[in-house]
C-alpha cells in the first residue's frame, strides 16, 4: 500500500509513504499498489481516473465530504426527514431577500468549505446577515436546533468506531472539541448510530465523522467530516488503524480500477 498521510496510517503493516507533491515519480508503484490511502484532494482525479488507482478513503467520502452544499444535497436525497430545513443559494440581493424572509430567527449560516467549527455562525439579526454576506459567494442557510450537545459517531468501513456525546463549549453554540467542546461517553441514542450507518453505506462514505443532533427522539444529520480528530476516541490513533485495517481487508476482494494508459507522442 502507499499512503500520502504517514499519521493516519502509522502501524498499516505494508505501507510505504510517498510526498504528495512527488506523487507522479512513482507512477510503478501507485499503479502496482492495492491500495493508495489518504491522498490530498488535489491529487484524487488523477489517481483514481489517470492512474487508475484504488483510493481510501472512499470517492465519495472525498467528493461529498469536501464541500458542505454538495454534502447537505447528498443529505436530503437519501434521507431528508433526517436533514434540517436549509436554504443555499447565489449570494445576490433578490435570494439574499429570499433567504432572510424564509428563515425563522435564529438560523446558522455557513461557508461552504471549514470544518472544526470555523465558517459557522448564528444569525441573531439583520446585520450578523448581512456580515456573513460579505464572506461568501454561496449563501447557506440552515434552520437552528434546539440543542446544547450533538453526537459524533465515527464510521469506518461498515461499522462504527465509536459514538459520543461534545457538549457546548464555554463560549456557546460551538460543540467541535477544536472549540472548546467537551467529550462525554455517556449512551449515545440508537437512532443516531443507525442513521449514520444507514447515510454512510447509501452514498458509499467509509471513514468519516458524523455529526448528528437529536431533538427530542428525533436525529438530524448536521454533517461528516472525512478528516476527523481522534481525541474523543477510545485507543486513539491505534483503534482507527485497526478500523482501516479492518476496512482494507473486507474490500479486499473487490476488483481494482482499470488499469492506466499514458498516452505517447507515437500514438497520436
Amino acid at each position: 500500500m502507499i499512503s500520502f498521510n504517514p499519521f493516519r496510517t502509522l502501524g498499516l503493516a505494508n505501507t510505504r509513504f510517498i510526498k504528495p507533491e512527488l506523487y507522479l515519480q512513482h507512477r510503478d508503484l501507485l499503479q502496482q499498489a492495492d491500495w493508495v490511502l489518504f491522498p490530498e484532494y488535489w491529487q484524487v482525479n488523477a489517481l483514481v481516473y489517470g492512474l487508475g488507482c484504488r483510493i481510501f478513503p472512499s470517492m465519495a467520502s472525498y467528493v461529498i465530504g469536501h464541500n458542505k452544499i454538495e454534502m447537505t444535497r447528498a443529505f436530503e436525497a437519501v434521507a431528508p426527514a433526517y436533514t434540517p430545513f436549509t436554504l443555499i443559494a447565489a449570494n445576490t440581493d433578490t435570494e439574499a431577500e429570499r433567504i432572510w424572509q424564509s428563515m425563522d430567527l435564529p438560523f446558522v449560516v455557513k461557508l461552504p468549505k471549514s470544518s472544526m467549527g470555523e465558517g459557522v455562525w448564528r444569525v441573531e439579526n439583520r446585520a450578523d446577515f448581512n456580515r456573513y454576506r460579505e464572506l461568501t459567494d454561496t449563501l447557506y442557510a440552515q434552520e437552528y436546533l434546539p440543542i446544547d450537545r450533538d453526537i459524533r459517531v465515527v464510521v469506518v468501513g461498515r461499522q462504527v468506531v465509536t459514538a459520543y456525546w461534545r457538549q457546548q463549549s464555554e463560549q456557546g453554540f460551538y460543540n467541535n472539541v477544536a472549540r472548546g467542546g467537551i467529550v462525554d461517553h455517556s449512551p449515545v441514542p440508537y437512532q443516531a448510530v443507525q442513521l449514520a450507518l444507514q447515510v454512510a453505506a447509501c452514498l458509499e462514505v467509509n471513514h468519516a465523522g458524523f455529526d448528528i443532533a437529536m431533538v427530542g427522539d428525533h436525529p438530524y444529520l448536521l454533517e461528516f467530516n472525512r478528516l476527523f480528530g481522534n481525541a474523543g476516541i477510545p485507543g486513539g490513533g491505534a483503534t482507527l488503524t485497526q478500523a482501516i485495517a479492518d476496512c482494507l481487508a473486507a474490500d479486499a476482494v473487490r476488483p481494482k480500477a482499470r488499469k492506466a494508459v499514458v498516452i505517447t507522442p507515437e500514438a497520436i
